[in-house]
Order: C-alpha cells, then sequence, then structure tokens
C-alpha cells in the first residue's frame, strides 16, 4: 500500500488587530512641543537648586526628582507610540512645572515693590484705612526698587486696581514682607497654566505649561507680586475661543461667566484695560456679521453690562470710602510721570542720544498708536482677528515706560488666541466699507491708505519725542573725593538753553538703570529761560562709588523736568575718577 502523507492542518487566520492598535503614531510635532515643554523646564532650575542646597535640603531633593522627571518625560516623547501615552507624558511635565514653581517660590517669595505694595494695602484694608493716595516710604528698603518720577520724587503709593489687596488680605498671617501677595500672584499663574492646559485641545497642552511656566519668565513675575498675573489668570477663560462668545445670540451661563472674567481682570490690574475695546470690537464684528447690527449691539451692550457690574462690584468699598483717591490711584499708572525705562522707542532718548525736551510726546504717541490699532483693527477685522491679544501690547513699544513685561506677561493669551481664534472664525465678520469707496483694486489701495492715514499721527508724535534736543547743557566743574573711588561732592554749570523756566532734578545713572535723586547743596530751584547757574549735587546715600576696573560702564549725569518733562544727559565717568598719584 502507498503510503499517503497526511494533509497539513489548515493555519487559523490571524485575529484582526484591536481598533486602538490600527492608529497611526502620534504626530511629530506633537512631541516637539512635549519635549520643548519639558526642556523649557532647565532653565533658571539649577540656580534654585543650588540656593536650595544650601538653605533647605528637602527643596534641593524635590528638585532633584523633577530632573528625573524631566528627564523620564524626555525620553519616554521620543519613543512612545500611542497618543494616550504621549498625552499622559503631557500631564506629566505639567505636574513637574507646578512642582518646580512652587520650589522656587519656597526659596524666593519675599517679592519686589509691587508685592510689598500690595501687601500693605491688604493690611491697611483690613484696618480699615484709606488704600489709595497714602505714601508708605518705609517699605523701600534695601533690595526694594523705587520708581522715580520726573517732578523729583518717587511714587510711594499702591497705584494698582483693588483685586488683589482684596485676595491677599486673607494670607497677610504669613509675614510682613512681600510674602502674602507673591503666594496670591503665584498661585492665579498656576491656576492660569493649568486652565490654559484644559482648555486647549490635547497636543497644543504642553505649550501653554512651556508658555506659562517654562523659560522661568512668568514665574519670576509671579515671585515679584506683579498684579498683572491675576489679570492674566482671569483673561485665560475669556480669550479661549473668545470669538464664540454669544454665538446665536444668547449668552448662556458660559458667557456671562467670561464676561464677569473680563470684569474682575479689569479689577486686577491695568493692562486688561488695554485688551479689552479689541476684544469687544471683535466680538461686535463677528456677531454682527452672524446677526446683523442690531442684535449684534443688543449682545454687545449685555456683555458690557456684566464687565461693568462685575468691575464695579469689586470696587464698591472703595467708591464709597476713598472715591478721589480710589480714581486717582487706579490711574496712577498712566499719570504718575515715571522716568524713561524700559527697551521700546524711548531708548533713543535715554540711550542713543543725550536727552529730549518732548518726553511728554512719547505719551501722546503711545495712546495714538493704540486707538489707530483698534481702528485698523475694526477695518480689517477679517485678517487682523487673530492678533487681537496681541496687537494692544503694540502700543507701549512708544510709551515712556516700555519694560519688556508689558509685552510677555500675557503672551499665554497669544498662544490660546493662535490656537482657539483662527482667521475662519472672522471669515464671516463685518467690516465697516462705506458704499462711495470705489471698486476692485482701487478699493484696495483706498483701505491701505486709510489703515496708513490712522497709524501717522502715532509714527509722527513718535518721531517728535525722538528727535528732541536737551533744554540743559551741562559741564562739571569740580569733583570732591570722599576716598580715590568714591565720589563726595559734584559741582555742575547749567545752562537753560530752552524757552520755558525749568525745575531740574539730578542723578547719577550707570548703564540704562535709575537711581535716586541727588541732594541740590546749593543752586536755585527753577531756573529761567535762556539762564546759566551752579549746582552743587550730593549723592543720596552720601557717596557715590566709582570703579576703576569696569571702564566700560557709562556713568551719566541727569537732570529730569517736570512741567514741561523733559531729560538732559551728559557722560560723566571720565570726570569721576580721581587721577592716580
Amino acid at each position: 500500500m502507498a503510503y499517503t502523507q497526511p494533509a497539513a492542518p489548515a493555519r487559523r487566520p490571524r485575529p484582526a488587530p484591536a481598533a486602538h492598535l490600527e492608529q497611526p503614531p502620534p504626530a511629530q510635532w506633537h512631541r516637539v512641543l512635549t519635549l520643548l515643554a519639558a526642556i523649557s523646564l532647565f532653565i533658571g532650575t539649577r540656580t534654585v537648586w543650588t540656593q536650595a542646597a544650601t538653605h533647605r535640603l528637602p527643596v534641593a531633593l524635590v528638585i532633584t526628582a523633577c530632573y528625573a522627571s524631566i528627564l523620564a518625560c524626555g525620553v519616554l516623547t521620543v519613543v512612545t507610540r500611542r497618543h494616550r501615552t504621549l498625552a499622559r507624558l503631557d500631564v506629566a511635565v505639567l505636574l513637574t512645572a507646578v512642582t518646580l514653581t512652587l520650589c522656587t517660590w519656597v526659596m524666593n517669595h519675599n517679592g519686589a515693590d509691587e508685592a510689598v505694595l500690595t501687601t500693605q494695602a491688604a493690611r491697611e484694608l483690613v484696618a480699615g484705612h484709606p488704600v489709595y493716595g497714602q505714601p508708605w516710604p518705609w517699605l523701600f528698603g534695601p533690595g526694594i526698587a523705587l520708581t522715580p518720577t520726573v517732578d523729583g520724587g518717587y511714587d510711594y503709593t499702591y497705584g494698582y486696581p483693588p483685586l488683589a489687596p482684596l485676595l491677599t488680605a486673607p494670607f497677610l498671617w504669613l509675614g510682613h514682607s512681600g510674602t502674602p501677595a507673591t503666594l496670591v500672584t503665584t498661585a492665579a499663574l498656576l491656576v492660569a497654566a493649568v486652565t490654559l492646559w484644559r482648555m486647549l485641545p490635547v497636543p497644543w497642552r504642553s505649550a501653554a505649561t512651556m508658555v506659562c511656566l517654562g523659560f522661568g519668565f512668568l514665574p519670576s513675575y509671579a515671585r515679584l507680586g506683579y498684579p498683572a498675573i491675576l489679570g492674566l489668570a482671569l483673561l485665560v477663560p475669556v480669550v479661549v475661543r473668545w470669538p464664540r462668545i454669544g454665538q446665536g445670540g444668547r449668552l448662556g451661563a458660559a458667557g456671562i461667566a467670561r464676561a464677569a472674567c473680563l470684569g474682575a481682570a479689569c479689577a486686577a490690574q491695568q493692562l486688561p484695560w488695554f485688551l479689552t475695546p479689541f476684544l469687544l470690537a471683535g466680538l461686535y464684528a463677528v456677531r454682527r456679521g452672524e446677526l446683523g447690527g442690531r442684535e449684534a449691539g443688543r449682545l454687545l451692550l449685555r456683555v458690557l453690562g456684566i464687565v461693568f457690574a462685575t468691575w464695579l462690584l469689586i470696587n464698591t468699598y472703595f467708591v464709597v470710602h476713598e472715591p478721589r483717591t480710589w480714581f486717582e490711584g487706579i490711574l496712577l499708572l498712566i499719570t504718575q510721570g515715571a522716568v524713561l525705562h524700559g527697551q521700546g522707542l524711548n531708548v533713543v532718548s535715554l540711550l542713543l542720544t543725550d536727552g529730549s525736551d518732548r518726553l511728554d510726546w512719547y505719551g501722546h504717541a503711545s495712546m495714538l498708536l493704540l486707538a489707530g490699532l483698534l481702528a485698523v483693527f475694526m477695518l480689517f477685522v477679517r485678517r487682523l482677528g487673530p492678533a487681537a491679544t496681541v496687537l494692544p501690547w503694540c502700543a507701549f513699544y512708544l510709551a515712556t515706560r516700555s519694560q519688556d513685561g508689558y509685552y510677555l506677561l500675557m503672551t499665554p493669551l497669544w498662544l490660546a488666541a493662535v490656537v482657539t481664534a483662527p482667521a475662519a472664525e472672522f471669515a464671516g465678520a463685518w467690516q465697516p466699507r462705506p458704499r462711495w469707496l470705489p471698486a476692485g483694486r482701487r478699493r484696495r489701495q483706498a483701505l491701505a491708505a486709510a489703515g496708513a492715514l490712522l497709524l501717522a499721527p502715532a509714527l509722527v508724535s513718535a518721531l517728535v519725542a525722538a528727535t528732541g534736543t536737551p533744554p540743559l547743557r551741562m559741564r562739571v566743574t569740580e569733583v570732591r573725593h570722599a576716598t580715590p573711588s568714591k565720589v563726595s561732592l559734584l559741582t555742575v554749570r547749567v545752562t537753560n538753553t530752552g524757552d520755558h523756566p525749568l525745575t531740574p532734578h539730578f542723578m547719577l545713572t550707570t548703564g540704562e538703570g535709575m537711581g535716586r535723586y541727588w541732594t541740590v547743596v546749593r543752586g536755585p530751584a527753577t531756573m529761567p529761560a535762556h539762564d546759566t547757574a551752579v549746582y552743587a549735587l550730593r549723592p543720596p546715600k552720601g557717596t557715590f562709588p566709582v570703579s576703576r576696573n569696569n571702564a566700560k560702564v557709562r556713568v551719566r549725569l541727569r537732570a529730569f523736568t517736570g512741567d514741561p518733562q523733559t531729560l538732559s544727559s551728559v557722560d560723566v565717568r571720565h570726570l569721576l575718577l580721581r587721577p592716580r598719584r
């Protein structure tokens, strides 16, 4: 019988892979965002670890664990193949960032001038004393910066809306420094970071961690006690998907809450005041394109009513008890007449030239640019709508004080808008277009010319300010030394070349920073026009140190006047060094 090989058993077909195994790997840009967020946490961490290792070892150990977390997140972010795992790594990066922020606050929580002013305002509020218009010069000890004004004084008063002191009051038991205020602002930043992280689409969440808590920028401002951080935290839920507020003509509970957050943000600090008109104008344009002019107007009035009611509710106590000083106090940052400072166009008069007799025009240029940008925003809202959270801060570039904080404190809102309010949200927005405008190419040219015309006054004002000339001509005639490296008295010959009497106030500065005013020992308080006088000046601390070791440090004698606002400067470093024998 022939041998027959048995047939091989049929192979069972492999089961189809589960649906979750068929999903493609995470997008590469999502990995990159998560990785960049983890990398951003390294910045500044070594300095805090070194400080903690010397003074608070448990904090140093926590930071060491955070290093391990950053490294692990970095490795896993690169190798993971699942969306869910990468989303969990986003959570881990956020928690690591929160931990590092808290560790840094534990090591550095005393704050700066904003923090001590806010804490003192809260203390006066609890005691039933006036908060606004009250000078507290004893707060500005070593390490606490002063804000000099052009009239020769300093700003010792609280100059922000009242929400920060109201929130700080329950934490006064933490100490007499600025710690209570820095706790509030640091907590507000953490809330802002978590809120933005939660409200963004999943792949973008690590960008929120990076912008809010990475790089060390915003956490440092929170530890200094800046009330603007409170405004940022309240603006985050407002800005996320803000063109959809009132969609369909109904606010709903979410819309009411967001309008209330906007009002509370305006009661926290002045920066939200500059953003609010752009949000409201853009909201009206979007809703008018959807609902028509009448319904959009009604919706805007409801939003405005909620914003104003919330703002007024927070301010009510102060409106009743100290109306005049309260009103002057919340406008103080605009009216105080602080000296030039910042990284904007004012560096022309501050660093590149010897001053200007038209400093007021920097402020005029800033306000004109804000108004011009708002008008251009409305004119081209379909194109500029996504930039609503960026445009307002351009005005500060021309301001008398154009510190970088005015730009970067609200940068998380830039991210929120670019992710959740893209150009598609404004495709049907209403834009003012008079019927008499020509059609086609001529219309575009006419609109471009209108935009340029709206911005021209600001640019002209900035040019007027930057091209001003110093009204005082100064020449150092005598230098007295307490020691070879310390100046004890300056004698300066001053000529008023302008057409107005001026009351000068003198200080010596190193680099771009400002110091305290020097005491006028001899010389007239006010100089008539085209007159010459001799002033003897004494340093505020008795002596002014001058080092030979760093010959590149620029020392300038500056003279500010308040009415009109002017600045005159002259380099004096080579005159202050006593010749070696």
